[in-house]
């Protein structure tokens, strides 16, 4: 101690503190040890101070900041539901709206169908007229050889068998009544080739007119199945994106689906009628059928729409506070809503419960298992709903949110799953935002 205090004698010199009282004089002496333990732990309580005041400004500021980052992502989120919902809006209103053109163009194919029936009914009519006032022309042209031959023969019988002329009075009076007979016959056979001849021209005219009414109806035969097939190619697109966003293929589902919907008849089976010698009546039919094919393929996926978990779970207010993906260096398989304990669960699709009870870290849960493959999952429930083995419908609540299982607060951890494999449940919830 001595050596140390020598040591740093001169840096500290040895310093002395006077106390006096009344009656004396006392001092205490502060070595250089003691003063370098005293400005030591000066300096450590000081620089204890400064650090701990900046860890509190730090955390203030860092929690301020995410408090402006949780409310801005937050305001971000509200508007851009408010946009889903909007163009939700919009995408019904033009699903009406495509719907009533539809119908309309439906009704108007069916007039046009039936115009084309009863023209080509009309032009068979017409060529049979044509034919029959042919056959009428030509027996006429028959009875007018024969009553030539009458004449001629009638001529021949003014002479008597032995060849020599009649008397002339006799004669004179036998040919006045050939010849008037002849006249007749000849005038009448006149009249009817007449008629037939005006009936002919008629009846060409008639049927040329009823050609370009058959033109014209053709044409907009046309121009209505156009319409028609840029309508369903337009509802097919977005449909066949939905399936392909939630990662699944749309020819298996439309296969799936077909497979538990086989039956076939009525009003979309392929339109069938004579078109015998008319290529654009085919060629119309070609078109009607593909537009009935294309059409049962929008209604094929809407069954299959009617099948997915689309809706949401939570009905009542609450906030997104894990999305999808990698969390804490592992993998998140679902979204998590939180909420006040007891917000109510509803199914976001039809289907089967297949587990209904406690496991694991998803604490209560619920699995219900839907068509097509898929599967959704509620964990952390405070109540359970349902039973195993009992068949529930979009919509119906199946529970409670809570605070069970590994959890850091109340809250419903919601899982989609398809053919085994976890998906963004968001993907099926902004899809169906995106159709309807």
């Amino acid at each position: 101690m001595n050596r140390l205090n020598s040591s740093l004698e001169r840096w500290l010199p040895e310093q002395r503190l006077f106390l006096r009282s009344a009656n004396a004089t006392r001092y205490v002496r502060l070595r250089p040890l003691t003063q370098m333990v005293a400005l030591g732990g000066t300096a450590a309580i000081f620089g204890w101070s400064i650090v701990a005041s900046s860890i509190l400004v730090i955390e203030s500021i860092s929690s301020g900041t995410s408090r402006d980052q949780v409310m801005r992502a937050q305001s971000a989120f509200e508007a851009r539901l408010d946009e889903l919902s909007a163009e939700r809006d919009a995408r019904a209103a033009e699903a009406a709206a495509a719907q009533s053109r539809f119908a309309v163009a439906l009704d108007q194919v069916s007039q046009m169908q039936s115009q084309l029936l009863s023209s080509e009914e009309r032009r068979r009519e017409l060529e049979t007229g044509m034919g029959a006032v042919q056959t009428t022309l030509r027996d006429t042209i028959e009875q007018r050889d024969s009553a030539a031959t009458k004449a001629e023969t009638l001529t021949a019988a003014i002479e008597d068998k032995s060849g020599k002329p009649l008397p002339e009075a006799d004669r004179a009076e036998e040919f006045s009544v050939a010849l008037d007979i002849l006249s007749g016959e000849l005038k009448e056979t006149s009249d009817q080739r007449d008629e037939a001849l005006a009936s002919a021209e008629q009846a060409r005219g008639q049927a040329e007119q009823l050609t370009v009414e058959r033109d014209l109806i053709v044409a907009r035969n046309e121009e209505i199945f156009r319409q028609l097939e840029d309508a369903v190619a337009i509802s097919v697109e977005p449909l066949d994106k939905v399936f392909r966003s939630v990662g699944m293929n749309p020819d298996e589902v439309l296969r799936l689906v077909r497979s538990g919907y086989s039956g076939q008849g009525g009003p979309l089976t392929p339109m069938a009628y004579s078109t015998h010698g008319n290529a654009a009546i085919e060629a119309g039919e070609t078109k009607a059928n593909q537009i009935i094919v294309t059409l049962d393929q929008v209604n094929t996926y809407r069954i299959a729409m009617e099948k997915l978990p689309l809706a949401m779970p939570v009905k009542d207010s609450f906030r997104y506070t894990s999305g999808f993906g990698r969390r804490w260096g592992r993998a998140h398989e679902g979204v998590d809503m939180a909420g006040p304990v007891g917000t109510p669960i509803y199914a976001t699709g039809d289907g089967v419960v297949v587990f209904a009870g406690r496991q694991s870290g998803y604490g209560n849960l619920i699995k219900i298992k839907h068509e097509l493959g898929t599967e959704t999952r509620f964990g952390h429930l405070s109540k359970i709903g349902v039973k195993v083995g009992q068949r529930v419908s979009q919509g119906d609540r199946i529970g409670d949110m809570g605070n069970t299982g590994r959890s850091t607060g109340p809250h419903l951890h919601y899982e989609v799953r398809v053919n085994g494999r976890a998906v963004d449940p968001m993907s099926f919830i902004k899809a169906a935002s995106n159709v309807f």
